[in-house]
């Protein structure tokens, strides 16, 4: 049950992030008094769209190793690769620096900053706006994959060992 959900996920991931990118590198807007406004113009986004790739394709490789154990039954062999590859964690904090970064950047799009004098630019670039809010929603979503199969590793890591045992009586009389 854990395996499939394990690898749902991570397929999921794939779309998710590629369609994030998607979105954000083919986001521009033409405004005729102020000019245009495209992706590569905001280093956020640049940087969410290299951490959404990189998401995407550990999603991938992930997803491949795990259908290679399924095939091949010595897990062991595949026990190096997973300390090699980065854990969903990593992953899953990368995400959210990323998604901070562009959080930001809407944030001060639709409310501007008056102590320095930045005014609000969603009303010019609406649909620049727009499309943005939709990468972050699916840059969010792809997160929470990330989140769900970080604690799946900590259950399967955890689990392989026994909960300590309480103390004995006897142990703590010696103790006093």
């Amino acid at each position: 049950m854990l395996k499939l959900l394990d690898f749902s996920l991570r397929l999921s991931v794939i779309p998710l992030s590629l369609a994030a990118i998607w979105l954000t590198v083919t986001n521009k807007q033409d405004n005729s008094m102020y000019g245009d406004l495209k992706y590569s113009n905001l280093t956020g986004l640049k940087y969410m769209v290299f951490i959404s790739g990189i998401c995407a394709s550990y999603a991938f490789i992930a997803a491949v190793c795990t259908c290679i154990r399924c095939i091949v039954t010595k897990t062991w062999l595949f026990f190096v690769s997973d300390q090699v590859l980065l854990p969903s964690s990593i992953v899953a904090y990368l995400m959210v620096t990323s998604g901070a970064a562009v959080v930001e950047i809407l944030y001060l799009a639709y409310n501007g900053d008056r102590e320095v004098t930045w005014s609000e630019a969603c009303t010019s670039y609406g649909k620049f706006c727009y499309r943005l809010k939709v990468a972050v929603i699916l840059h969010a979503l792809a997160f929470s994959c990330f989140v769900i199969l970080a604690v799946i590793s900590a259950y399967r890591a955890f689990s392989i060992f026994e909960p300590p045992l309480a103390p004995s009586k006897e142990v703590g009389e010696d103790r006093a």
